[in-house]
């Protein structure tokens, strides 16, 4: 083996899958306002399903299944109502915390997610996009069948990487700016702001473009 067939697949498969996954989206917007709440408790779980839940979706279209998501247009128009239903549902209820910000807890972060709610969320905002399956199955997939039999399994494993990394460092390093967070104002703008991410992208969804 070379460097080759090795580190640069690796390199490759790093660099597109972060390229998927920092961007503005449902499941790094949760992500990151858990990680602002601190609780390494109720973080670490969720970077983990994450993480997991790209790296089996990854694997899931190197196998070939991504034909089988071509195939079933039906499931995943159901996949796309019941997010999009999710998103709106979670997207109003951070415009009531926007508006209606509760009692302030030891950590500055109005309502603080428990790890029930947060496990579930993440769960839906990861396995209710389909998105994710156009992007990871179809689109990584159809990259890393085209690397050669030596480099496509590192390939994949820089992609895998690439999640880890990412929700690693966005859930434990959004700790930093705890000090912004301590004021209730900046919450209010967090949670707006988030509020628009998550309607935004229900209607998207809803309307199908």
């Amino acid at each position: 083996m070379t460097p080759a067939t090795t580190l640069l697949p690796a390199l490759l498969g790093l660099v597109t899958g972060l390229s998927l996954i920092i961007a503005i989206g449902a499941q790094n917007a949760f992500v990151l306002r858990l990680g602002i709440e601190g609780r390494n408790r109720v973080i670490a779980p969720v970077v983990i399903i994450c993480a997991l839940s790209d790296a089996a979706l990854i694997l899931a279209g190197v196998l070939g299944m991504g034909a089988l998501v071509q195939a079933a247009p039906v499931a995943m128009v159901v996949v796309r109502m019941l997010g999009a239903a999710f998103l709106v549902v979670y997207g109003l209820w951070a415009a009531r915390r926007a508006l209606r910000p509760g009692t302030l807890v030891v950590t500055g972060a109005p309502g603080v997610t428990g790890m029930r709610v947060a496990v579930g969320t993440v769960l839906a905002l990861t396995w209710l996009n389909p998105h994710v399956y156009l992007d990871t199955v179809l689109f990584l997939g159809s990259v890393a069948s085209q690397q050669g039999p030596a480099e496509r399994w590192w390939w994949v494993g820089g992609a895998m990487l690439a999640s880890v990394l990412w929700f690693t460092g966005l859930g434990f390093g959004a700790r930093l700016l705890r000090p912004v967070f301590a004021r209730p104002g900046a919450w209010r703008v967090l949670d707006g702001t988030i509020a628009v991410v998550m309607l935004a992208l229900g209607i998207r969804l809803a309307l199908n473009f």
